[in-house]
């Protein structure tokens, strides 16, 4: 029997697990199988709390998406992560750092409940992305298409474009492209003015998601670099509203966490 608690992040759904103790232990199969949302729990990712591996970490963030694969970051699982942690007694700093296969993240509650992630750096090295190209520019032509690439702990592809409205068949384009051999997350970015966009993310291993905490940044950071953005931008996601802050080092992802229900499930139960 599998305990958890079913959070989101302006409608990226996650179950989180209690994993301190360390005796959850999930394969790939069982991973998708509960994000099934007809025979399991159903989710964008499923997030682990575990025990920090590092004295400079209070929590280890662990992150597997639907198919089962296992990635470094996602920064609305974090802000959830941040309220799963206070909200189940099971630390009351504030800010937390929680480590992650990407770093240390540093969790901040605000008073309203919202949470401030410090994202890290993000890094435009093509080999550090993973990007099959040897020369770092601001844009690269990839199957057709213009696309900024940087990772936030994951790889990202970035569009501008002024309508967003059909997405499917470019985000396959490029997520099933030579260029990147570990996936990518692909985002498609209407630029309002230099303070606000509208985002559609479609993510590797779980397909187009209502919010990408990690895609926004990626898409700020880019409209930034060409000049188009100013240094702190809301991003209007299909499900809500996300702020991102960039000073040209660090990356800031602010917004909220919900709860919606605690639950169990009985591996044997989920759809073979």
């Amino acid at each position: 029997m599998i305990h958890f608690t079913k959070m989101h992040g302006l409608g990226n759904d996650f179950a989180v697990i209690n994993n301190i103790d360390g005796d959850v232990s999930l394969s790939t199969d069982e991973i998708h199988k509960l994000s099934d949302r007809h025979f399991g729990i159903g989710f964008d990712q499923l997030l682990m709390v575990e025990s920090a591996s590092s004295k400079d970490a209070d929590f280890r963030y662990v992150i597997f998406n639907a198919d089962g694969s296992e990635v470094s970051q996602c920064g609305n699982g974090a802000r959830c992560i941040a309220l799963y942690i206070q909200k189940k007694n099971l630390s009351h700093k504030n800010p937390l750092s929680v480590e992650t296969n990407a770093g240390i993240m540093i969790l901040t509650i605000n008073s309203d409940d919202s949470v401030r992630v410090e994202m890290g750096e993000p890094n435009f090295l093509p080999s550090k992305i993973p990007l099959n190209i040897n020369e770092e520019i601001s844009e690269y032509l990839i199957e057709g298409f213009k696309v900024g690439s940087l990772s936030i702990g994951n790889p990202h592809a970035v569009l501008i474009l002024d309508n967003i409205s059909d997405i499917d068949s470019i985000a396959l384009k490029i997520q099933s492209s030579s260029y990147f051999p570990e996936g990518v997350n692909v985002g498609f970015m209407k630029v309002l003015n230099k303070n606000e966009v509208q985002l559609r993310v479609v993510e590797r291993g779980a397909g187009e998601t209502l919010a990408c905490g990690s895609g926004a940044c990626a898409a700020v950071i880019h409209g930034i670099r060409l000049g188009m953005l100013n240094s702190k931008v809301k991003v209007h996601l299909s499900g809500g509203d996300t702020i991102v802050e960039y000073d040209g080092k660090k990356v800031y992802l602010s917004g909220p966490g919900e709860v919606v229900y605690e639950g169990s499930i009985n591996l044997r139960s989920a759809p073979s």
